[in-house]
């Protein structure tokens, strides 16, 4: 007798594992700083979404899944990042938007070494979200991010701000709500007496450097850390101290002043 042909059980399906939604980041603002921490924040597991100041700028080339550029922003943001040091009209649109967007419990650190992170808290209704930070080109690379708590900030979002930064691997110091907080001051300052040594044809770019390298131990020479930071950036920064506490200390060469404002030409001195 034949026997009965068994049918195959099919093999049953492993019920679906919840993915759980990764934490969201917006970063808004000038280029450099901006790919520079849509780099840093995707490669520690966070989604980025991101926008432009200049929307002809060409957006950056970053092979990642979780980045994306949109100029909407969504409400089930984590953290925000605003990165503008330049357009300060652009700026205060920026944080505008973002407190009109974002849910009351999430912060933004926003970049104020050009104006104080209390002037920026008066701009927006949520004040207490907000916190400085020091964003120039080529420092999220540091261990180290200078945060300036405002006259409204409490506790909480100073801890918010320190959790994630420690997230993506940055320890946090606490400094005082300045134009210009601590480096920038410092750097941009040396960059702008050099650029007067440059005027007064005391030594070439090179010599400068190297003088500054050998003589100061300085890791990068006065034009090198312009190059760095972006001439524009330093100019800026300059600026901001200047028109803020209005001391002769913080004249700006008008040699720099001309680097800044007329591209590379400089490099080639």
């Amino acid at each position: 007798m034949a026997k009965k042909k068994q049918k195959a059980k099919s093999p049953q399906k492993s019920p679906p594992v919840h993915q759980p939604e990764k934490a969201i980041v917006y970063v808004v603002g000038d280029s450099p700083m901006v790919e520079e921490y849509i780099t840093l924040c995707s490669s520690h597991g966070y989604a980025v979404l991101y926008d432009l100041d200049d929307k002809g700028q060409t957006s950056p080339n970053i092979d990642s899944r979780l980045v994306r550029k949109t100029a909407k922003i969504p409400g089930n943001v984590s953290f925000a990042l605003e990165l503008t040091n330049i357009d300060l009209e652009k700026k205060r649109k920026n944080l505008e938007a973002l407190d009109k967007a974002l849910p009351v419990i999430t912060a933004i650190a926003s970049s104020s070494i050009t104006v104080s992170a209390t002037e920026q808290s008066s701009w927006i209704d949520k004040k207490s979200r907000l916190v400085g930070i020091c964003s120039l080109p080529t420092l999220s690379n540091s261990s180290l991010i200078e945060v300036a708590p405002t006259v409204f900030s409490p506790a909480e979002t100073i801890q918010v701000a320190q959790r994630f930064f420690k997230s993506v691997g940055k320890e946090i110091e606490l400094v005082e709500d300045r134009v210009g907080m601590v480096f920038p001051r410092i750097i941009c300052q040396i960059i702008n007496e050099a650029a007067f040594a440059l005027q007064e044809e005391i030594a070439s770019p090179q010599d400068i450097d190297m003088a500054m390298r050998v003589g100061a131990n300085f890791p990068l020479g006065p034009i090198e850390w312009a190059d760095r930071l972006g001439m524009q950036h330093v100019y800026a920064v300059l600026s901001a101290l200047h028109r803020d506490l209005g001391e002769e200390r913080y004249r700006i060469s008008p040699l720099l002043r001309q680097m800044a404002l007329s591209g590379t030409w400089w490099k080639r001195m």
